[in-house]
């Protein structure tokens, strides 16, 4: 099937697409041994596609958990010049994106993939897959646990109940396992804040069936295929 150029090199784990449209106009890319124009289409089952005289070859698909610290986004570049998830990834030898997003002062399971069909049906809201937190508050948390798994709404937006288990409580900290099926941006954070209480430290510790572990924040891990095929049942 007929892909556009930079696609398929994207796809190849070499670069970005907007890194291969520049390759592209800078006479670098061939099909069939012809410069290409951006826009050009190919197909992989019968073109060669080359990149400086070097045909493309499949990308190995990868499936990464990585322990993000805090301090750290989820991007691959930042104009910040923030610590990025790609720089902690960089020796696993192809090019992965983020499957959704940890902010940057949250930590602990994050995915990473250069499989975009298997990243879409992770995301997509109608799996709705389970995530795991463990949220430290401060505040008045008498009663909070309550208020958070009765909470409906955030700022006008309808959101799913939560699930959230007391695991610890003194008279003005709290520490809490919530359980989400959906990813609304910060929710835990709002609605924290929605009932009183402030954010001490947020961790995601299981997707899935799947668990954060003993996985040393900083590093990374490929999935089994034990921990794939469990996913895929999601």
């Amino acid at each position: 099937m007929e892909e556009r150029v930079q696609k398929l090199i994207a796809a190849a784990g070499l670069c970005s697409r907007r890194t291969a449209e520049a390759w592209i106009e800078a006479g670098r890319v061939t099909v069939n041994g012809a410069p290409v124009a951006l826009g050009s289409r190919a197909d992989p089952g019968r073109d060669e596609v080359c990149v400086d005289g070097v045909p493309l070859a499949p990308a190995r698909k990868r499936y990464l958990m990585l322990n993000k610290p805090r301090g750290c986004v989820c991007t691959l570049s930042d104009e910040q010049g923030r610590p990025t998830v790609a720089e902690l990834v960089a020796d696993c030898g192809a090019r992965v994106v983020p499957v959704g997003r940890l902010d940057f002062d949250s930590e602990g399971l994050l995915l990473l993939t250069n499989d975009g069909a298997w990243l879409q049906r992770v995301l997509h809201p109608k799996y709705g897959v389970e995530k795991a937190y463990r949220v430290t508050v401060a505040g008045d948390v008498r009663g909070a646990a309550a208020k958070l798994a009765a909470l409906r709404d955030l700022d006008g937006e309808p959101i799913r109940p939560a699930r959230v288990e007391t695991l610890r409580e003194g008279r003005e900290t709290a520490e809490y396992e919530i359980v989400l099926h959906e990813g609304k941006n910060r929710q835990i954070r709002r609605m924290c804040a929605a009932v009183g209480l402030h954010v001490k430290r947020l961790r995601r510790v299981r997707e899935h069936r799947l668990l954060l572990g003993d996985l040393p924040s900083g590093k990374w891990r490929d999935l089994t295929a034990e921990e794939l095929r469990d996913f895929e049942k999601a």
